[in-house]
């Protein structure tokens, strides 16, 4: 307690201690009253009108979200030990890899914070002031609970210019002289933690590659395949998949992959997915199978009209190239783009394309990035399987 009560203190206002008892960890600057000689990224006491002890927090100078809550009143932060319990977490969900989400951040209690881990090395994004001050920390528990070959920090994300921190990777202890090899869904592949997309690769979809394959059937279609996870699945059980990327980078880390499998029922393509759509249309070609997993085309609340006709536009164009009894995995990783929202504007293009679709799996990000219930902004993938009836 002597600790917490030398720590600087931050009030809040009555709608601000509310947001917190909702179970949301974040506290706006809108809502933040007084705040007493704390500087950027200090762990505050934060406290409501009242006075009452909140808990504690990342304090940010600079950002719209001034806190971010680490503990409730009476509780100890340890950031080794939330690490650690993190790791357990990962124990139970995760199966047959060895790369996964290690800690993702609000729902793992350790706000701005996403560790990955692949194989022996790890890739850590700091986004807030607070965590990036707690970088020391974050290494040495990484060091000190699983001794990796190397750890990098992924600091290029845009989020940290909002928050007045400069955008950087770098290795932050060992060494690392090349791509970092790893094992997923019985694949082997390989991780670019200095390069690569993300962190390294994309680990949210695990779960749902296996799904598409289920369903896969026939020749199929993976757009935005980037280094081939979908594709590589459904040459499994697809006679075959045409992969398509507009990342020459990508479709050759793609095309090492399928390599390093032995896989030979995958030709890839190099072009703009809604270009080439339009093209196999006026074509007349069709496919068994078709997955779509675009980028994020809603990153604000301010372009989701935008977004929304994105999301139609390629629906419906691929919907056009199916076969009947075909399917659709389609997918957004939009976090203002809600699944109630993505089935709107699927039921819109499939009564355009003249299509009935038939709802097999409503899927979402695999279970080592686990969803908070009170903390929505956790809940980004929508992925859907769908059959044309």
């Amino acid at each position: 307690m002597d600790y917490q009560a030398a720590l600087p203190e931050v009030r809040v206002s009555r709608k601000g201690a509310a947001r917190f008892d909702d179970g949301h960890p974040w506290i706006f600057r809108s809502d933040v009253t007084a705040i007493a000689k704390a500087s950027p990224g200090d762990v505050v006491r934060v406290i409501d009108h009242r006075g009452k002890m909140l808990g504690l927090a990342h304090y940010s100078a600079a950002s719209q979200i001034v806190l971010r809550r680490l503990t409730r009143a009476g509780e100890i932060f340890d950031i080794a030990e939330r690490i650690a319990a993190a790791q357990l977490f990962r124990e139970q969900v995760v199966t047959d890899s060895t790369a996964y989400r290690l800690v993702y951040a609000e729902a793992d209690f350790l706000p701005g914070l996403i560790i990955d881990r692949y194989h022996d090395c790890f890739s850590v994004q700091a986004l807030d002031q607070g965590m990036d001050r707690a970088l020391p920390a974050i290494k040495a528990a990484l060091q000190e609970q699983f001794e990796p070959r190397a750890i990098v920090a992924r600091n290029d994300a845009a989020v940290r210019t909002l928050e007045e921190l400069s955008r950087e990777i770098r290795l932050l202890s060992g060494e690392l002289d090349g791509p970092v090899p790893l094992m997923m869904n019985g694949f082997r592949l390989e991780a670019d933690l200095l390069h690569g997309q993300k962190t390294g690769v994309f680990l949210d979809q695990r779960e749902n590659y296996l799904a598409a394959a289920a369903y896969g059937h026939g020749k199929a279609l993976d757009c935005f395949t980037c280094t081939g996870g979908f594709a590589l699945h459904l040459a499994r059980t697809c006679d075959h998949v045409e992969a398509v990327d507009s990342s020459a980078a990508a479709l050759a880390t793609a095309r090492i992959n399928a390599q390093a499998n032995g896989v030979e029922n995958i030709s890839f393509r190099e072009a703009d997915a809604f270009e080439l759509l339009s093209s196999y249309a006026n074509a007349h070609r069709t496919f068994d199978t078709i997955v779509l997993d675009p980028p994020a085309f809603a990153k604000s609340r301010s372009q989701l009209d935008g977004a929304t006709r994105g999301y139609k536009d390629i629906n419906l164009r691929a919907l056009k190239l199916l076969q009947p009894g075909g399917i659709l995995v389609t997918n957004s990783c939009s976090h203002h783009m809600s699944e109630g929202m993505l089935l709107s504007i699927l039921a819109e293009a499939s009564l355009d394309a003249g299509r009935s679709l038939r709802v097999l799996e409503r899927r979402t990000q695999a279970h080592d990035h686990p969803i908070l219930l009170t903390v929505p902004e956790t809940h980004y993938l929508k992925c859907l399987i769908l059959q044309v009836a």
